[in-house]
């Protein structure tokens, strides 16, 4: 951050300016507002909220972290996920005394393990329950419970300058004219511009407009491709770090598969998807005789008869990914797949997959320590008065399901330290709030190294023993812990 001339007239100086509306963010400002601080701003770059995003896995971790951030919002929450899954009543009525299963299968349709879907059983065996809902609706969820005012869309962060003399940072934005500023724009009938661009604002697109706003705190929850990250490394020994590596890890991705052959559906169905809806595939998990072997995974899904999906987790380059078409994709996929000795049944859903449905997503990570020519490397999550939480300190891929709870966790943390530098009214005491942070940073850095550690090699898949180990230091633990200092 830079240096900036004392100002004569400052606008308003929020308490804490958080960088990102998505649920992270979100819940970090419930989680300020619940606990008496309410002057603050939410900015997010993008142009107006839309319904976007991957289905995500709330955790037991995660929902407490958020019952304790918030009880309105857990509370929110559970009842809006609960809704939208809500089988039909003629379903219901059927599997009323049964929970949906999520099982694992080897190659040839074994069962290594099963994981019950419904809340009431997570909440048994880990004192808290389970729940999936899309990235867009726990965003709205929680958007909701949020004055309108206090969000702004359309705010791309580009610089943080330190203005200690106002005892505070100037967080300095683009947006573009074109759009209302309006958080709610995605319902307003208006909120597309005449000539219906949907340019992306990284390419400064006509009325850039710049603002600036002044905030005591920053918190950067702003996703894995952080600006803030960014602007506070840069020309630091962290600057290699301010953006994301590639994990070596990627998913090529395909829904709503129909005509299929009718044997290969029987195949598919009795081997795999039997009394379930969704299996992840890969080889003997239970086996530890290759531990350190990385191989393919498939994760098949079918919510209605005939027809299919999947994604299939394969470490393979980057360069592989880039530039593809579907064809290619699929052509990558059936060559890892047959590397692995994946069935034919298998091999068939993909090579029959529809290119124009292919989608391919790389998986990036920020690590919590980095080995270079010069040692380890601990990249710092905050600086003086900025602070990361979420991806923007530690993303990583999704194969644990804890991104997003990792950064509710996060979120309860940071609230927690900053309602204790209100408190003790540290607003002014730079060296204060620096310790405060560092003492974020050493409570949750450790677990989150533990978790990429897990998400990167799966080691609690190796055995049940681990993987019963994992759940209970993972989703036993009591968040009221986290809150203590």
């Amino acid at each position: 951050m830079s240096q900036h001339n004392t100002i004569t007239n400052p606008q308003e100086i929020y308490d804490v300016i958080i960088v990102g509306a998505g649920p992270v963010g979100l819940a970090t400002a419930i989680g300020l507002r619940q606990r008496g601080i309410e002057n603050i701003l939410i900015i997010d770059q993008t142009r107006a909220f839309r319904p976007v995003g991957q289905v995500l896995d709330l955790l037991p971790n995660g929902l407490k972290a958020l019952k304790e951030l918030d009880a309105n919002a857990y509370t929110a929450v559970k009842d809006n996920a609960i809704k939208l899954l809500s089988p039909p009543q003629s379903d219901h009525k059927k599997n009323a005394k049964t929970s949906p299963q999520w099982v694992y299968k080897n190659l040839q349709g074994q069962l290594i393990r099963s994981i019950p879907l419904g809340f009431d059983d997570w909440f048994k065996d880990y004192g808290e329950g389970r729940l999936s809902l899309a990235w867009f609706e726990l965003q709205t969820t929680l958007r909701n419970l949020i004055p309108p005012e206090t969000v702004k869309a359309n705010h791309r962060c580009i610089h943080l300058v330190d203005e200690p003399e106002n005892g505070c940072v100037r967080l300095e934005c683009v947006s573009d004219g074109r759009f209302e500023d309006n958080p709610y724009a995605y319902w307003e009938e208006n909120s597309t511009p005449a000539n219906n661009s949907t340019q992306n604002i990284d390419n400064l697109p006509p009325k850039l407009i710049s603002k600036t706003f002044r905030g005591k705190l920053i918190v950067g929850a702003d996703g894995i491709n952080s600006n803030v990250r960014q602007v506070i490394y840069k020309d630091t020994p962290y600057s290699v770090f301010a953006k994301p590596q590639y994990s070596g890890f990627a998913a090529i991705t395909c829904r709503d598969i129909k005509d299929l052959p009718n044997q290969v559906q029987t195949q598919i169905v009795n081997t795999f998807l039997q009394d379930t809806f969704i299996a992840t595939i890969s080889n003997d998990c239970i086996s530890e005789n290759s531990p350190d072997v990385i191989e393919p995974r498939m994760m098949l899904f079918s919510r209605q008869p005939g027809q299919f999906g999947y994604v299939i987790h394969l470490p393979v380059t980057l360069e592989s990914l880039q530039n593809k078409s579907g064809q290619d994709l699929i052509d990558l996929a059936l060559q890892e797949l047959e590397k692995a000795d994946f069935p034919s049944s298998l091999k068939e859903l993909v090579a029959i997959s529809p290119p124009a449905n292919i989608q391919q997503r790389p998986y990036y990570i920020h690590h919590t320590s980095n080995e270079t020519d010069a040692g380890t490397i601990t990249p710092a999550w905050s600086k003086e008065r900025v602070v990361l939480v979420g991806d923007a300190a530690h993303g990583m891929p999704p194969f644990m399901a804890q991104g997003a709870n990792q950064g509710l966790e996060d979120a309860l943390a940071v609230v927690t330290i900053i309602a204790n530098i209100a408190k003790q009214n540290y607003w002014h005491d730079i060296k204060a709030i620096s310790q405060q942070f560092a003492q974020y940073e050493h409570l949750r850095r450790p677990f989150v190294a533990y978790i990429q550690a897990a998400t990167l090699t799966r080691f609690p898949q190796t055995s049940n023993q681990q993987w019963h180990e994992y759940n209970q230091k993972v989703y036993t633990r009591d968040a009221k812990k986290i809150m203590d200092f």
